[in-house]
């Protein structure tokens, strides 16, 4: 038997995983040079033998004078065993246990520390101690609950078995899922918005939807417009409000100055040239909605504010109930805009001048006093937009839809945004996730998202973790969770190291999977787990026993057996507790797939590490196409008069997308998503990873304004084809328009 190294013992107490199996099954060992980058990154000193000793103590001394742990989850009706921790001579000392319930029901007792199992022992600061475990009753009720033995306390989380299920075991639904920006609509301002969405999700109910699912809606950078990746957000715990609906806010029709501004014949022209243009112009909208948004605030202040009218209390109710996160990032952002106006260099807050980099320094007090109505002025944007979005769920929700709104959690952060200033102590700097080498990418993923540090996240009970969700879960029927395996272990990067010469880190899986079916449940909210590519079978196990629906797209879902060849799974295949799509917005469309758009793009992007890869994607891309259209002529949806044989089929028909979609709606997955650019028969993707400023990321809109949806054959025909095969029902009544 090996003993480990201190260094690797080190690297073990943090989570650092030793040894992991690629996407080929080879395993990589994690170097010590990976672990010292990763242990720094954490603030855990480890530069020389002397370093890690001293870090090592310093866990050992730490570990042992806390008592309680500062959290314990479990699940209802089971007997929290709990640790804890006391010198030996306290041990014929009797203590009591005060529990109280967040219903603020008291529970109490008393035990002798002599009498209970011991755990281990130690010596600390010369005295001997011992750890014994303490078990308390079984506890029925789900909730926060706060333990408490003598001056130590323990936060005490009960979760339900499951998440919540809004469907019954037979029931199957389908939804439509939109990027929300890239829709285009005759009133908007070149981006979709709030209005947008509530419109779309009055349609979408009336046609027999029910869910309707959005791209990640975080907080982006107001400064910097031209950042617009949803999934490389500012903060997850509040709203990207270039999706406002500038002239839906009730200020505007107040305020005939804000009109005025509006009804200019330049201002219209802009808006005219916004709403025509193929591609979001952010800069442009969010300079024409800041014009107008501060003349807002301006006339609210005075009119609403000053004066204490209702609507004046409204927003200072929305003040208090943000709090301190709240207020942290509003001023964030004023921050961000007053010293980016002054450098643009100034990107983030990593780069800011020093005395602002702490949110609690004395220049960022001074600031906040100096600068209140400009930090008011970005939480009257965001009490806004919740109620914007607000009004789109309960919209969703009136149509009819069983679900309602489907919202999308990005799995991390952008280093300089609002949450890791907040925050600064949670996150591992200069780490970022990512993946490792595998065959979409040869060089690994480096997302540039510092993460969580797991033992940090513990130590605050898991706070801002509940406060994502609960942010998240405001309003919606259903919550997507971008790389679900994240709350297992994720992928990071060293710092000043690219993804090749990364680890895995452990997070607290059991922990956090049982916080998430508690807000589920207390929220109703219907939790979906993006768990493509290599997930242990002990995630999707946990996964599956917690009610959580898998994500299955119909590109990946293959027989690869020696007789199969990587044939498409027929419908019976697929599993019920799921959730069903074509694409998604990282990949091509079927239109693009078909046409092989995505390859020809890569090609021109010069994209490809070598001509093999890129011939070896267009031979697989033609079996693809064979493989399709033998498994829809096998299940009796091959379109009539279509041959068996792509090369007689160079291009996407709508026939075959309805085909398609209808052999997808026939699955007995719960629900089924309709991706818009489907819906619409576009070519282009969404996103293309590995690109930055290559190609128009995030900014392409739908092909057709959402007001003649409901003239459009082909569109009709899509959602009877779902309605027919999910077995719903379809309105009589009038479609709005």
């Amino acid at each position: 038997m090996t003993t480990s190294s201190p260094l690797q013992q080190l690297a073990d107490l943090a989570g650092i995983v030793s040894e992991f199996y690629d996407i080929w099954g080879t395993p990589h060992t994690t170097s010590d040079h990976s672990r010292r980058g990763l242990l720094q990154a954490m603030g855990i000193a480890c530069a020389d033998d002397q370093a890690i000793a001293a870090s090592l103590a310093d866990w050992h001394h730490q570990h042992w004078l806390r008592r309680l742990a500062p959290v314990q989850v479990i699940a209802a009706g089971q007997a929290a065993r709990l640790r804890f921790n006391l010198p030996q001579a306290e041990l014929t000392t009797r203590l009591d246990w005060r529990l109280l319930l967040e219903d603020g029901t008291p529970l109490s007792g008393e035990f002798l520390p002599a009498e209970l199992p011991s755990l281990d022992t130690a010596e600390v600061d010369g005295a001997p101690w011992r750890a014994i475990e303490l078990e308390l009753p079984a506890i029925d009720a789900i909730g926060y609950h706060q333990l408490r033995i003598g001056d130590d306390q323990l936060s005490l989380i009960v979760h339900p078995p499951q998440c919540h299920q809004p469907l019954d075991e037979q029931q199957r639904v389908w939804g439509l899922s939109l990027q929300l920006y890239g829709v285009r609509s005759r009133r908007n301002w070149g981006i979709g918005d709030f209005t947008d969405l509530r419109h779309l999700a009055v349609w979408a109910a009336q046609a027999g939807a029910a869910l309707i699912g959005v791209n990640p809606l975080h907080a982006l950078f107001p400064h910097n417009p031209r950042h617009a990746s949803p999934y490389s957000p500012s903060s997850r715990e509040f709203l990207n409000t270039l999706y406002l609906d500038v002239e839906a806010v009730p200020d505007y029709q107040e305020s005939a100055g804000a009109r005025a501004i509006v009804e200019m014949p330049d201002f219209q022209a802009r808006l005219n040239a916004l709403r025509e243009s193929e591609l979001v112009d952010y800069t442009s909208v969010a300079q024409l909605k800041s014009i107008v948004l501060e003349r807002l605030y301006r006339h609210f202040r005075k009119h609403h504010l000053l004066a204490d009218t209702p609507r004046g209390g409204d927003f200072r109710r929305y003040q208090r109930q943000g709090g301190d996160d709240l207020a942290r990032f509003a001023l964030y952002l004023a921050l961000q805009e007053h010293l980016y106006a002054q450098d643009p260099d100034y990107w983030g807050w990593p780069v800011w001048p020093e005395e602002f980099r702490d949110p609690a320094s004395p220049a960022v007090s001074a600031f906040a006093a100096e600068q209140i109505e400009r930090v008011e002025y970005f939480q009257y944007r965001q009490w806004l937009a919740a109620a914007q979005l607000q009004a789109a769920g309960e919209a969703a929700r009136r149509g009819g839809m069983r679900i309602g709104l489907y919202q999308d959690v990005a799995v991390g952060v952008d280093l300089g945004g609002a949450d890791t200033w907040a925050n600064r102590q949670l996150y591992a700097i200069g780490a970022r996730i990512g993946c490792p080498p595998d065959d979409f990418s040869l060089m690994g993923q480096d997302w540039g998202l510092p993460p969580w540090i797991p033992e940090r996240l513990r130590e605050h009970a898991y706070a801002p973790f509940i406060a994502m969700l609960r942010a998240n879960m405001r309003g919606a029927g259903a919550l997507r969770l971008d790389h679900v395996m994240g709350l297992m272990r994720l992928y990071w990067a060293p710092p000043g190291e690219d993804a090749r010469s990364g680890a895995y880190l452990n997070y607290p899986l059991a922990d956090l999977l049982g916080i998430l079916a508690l807000e589920s449940r207390r929220n109703q909210c219907l939790i979906v787990g993006e768990d493509l590519g290599t997930v242990p079978d002990e995630v999707r196990g946990v996964l599956y026993q917690l009610g959580v629906l898998s994500y299955r797209l119909f590109y990946f879902e293959r027989n690869w057996g020696a007789e199969n060849h990587g044939a498409m799974k027929l419908p019976h295949e697929y599993p019920a507790q799921a959730l069903v799509a074509a694409s998604t917005h990282d990949l091509p469309t079927l239109v693009g797939f078909w046409q092989g758009a995505d390859i020809e793009l890569r090609t021109r992007l010069d994209l490809y590490p070598d001509q093999a890869m890129r011939s070896r994607q267009i031979a697989e891309r033609d079996q693809d196409r064979g493989r399709l259209l033998a498994t829809l002529a096998q299940v009796g949806l091959l379109p009539e008069g279509l041959s068996e044989d792509p090369a007689q089929v160079p291009r996407m028909t709508p026939e075959l997308l309805r085909a398609i979609h209808r052999y997808l709606a026939r699955t007995p997955s719960k629900l089924f998503m309709l991706q818009a650019e489907d819906l619409l028969g576009q070519a282009d993707q969404a996103n293309l990873p590995g690109t930055v400023d290559q190609h128009p990321n995030w900014q392409r809109k739908l092909r057709l304004d959402i007001e003649a949806w409901n003239d459009d054959k082909d569109i009709l025909s899509m959602t009877e084809i779902l309605n027919a095969e999910r077995n719903i029902r379809h309105s009589d009544e009038p479609r709005p328009t």
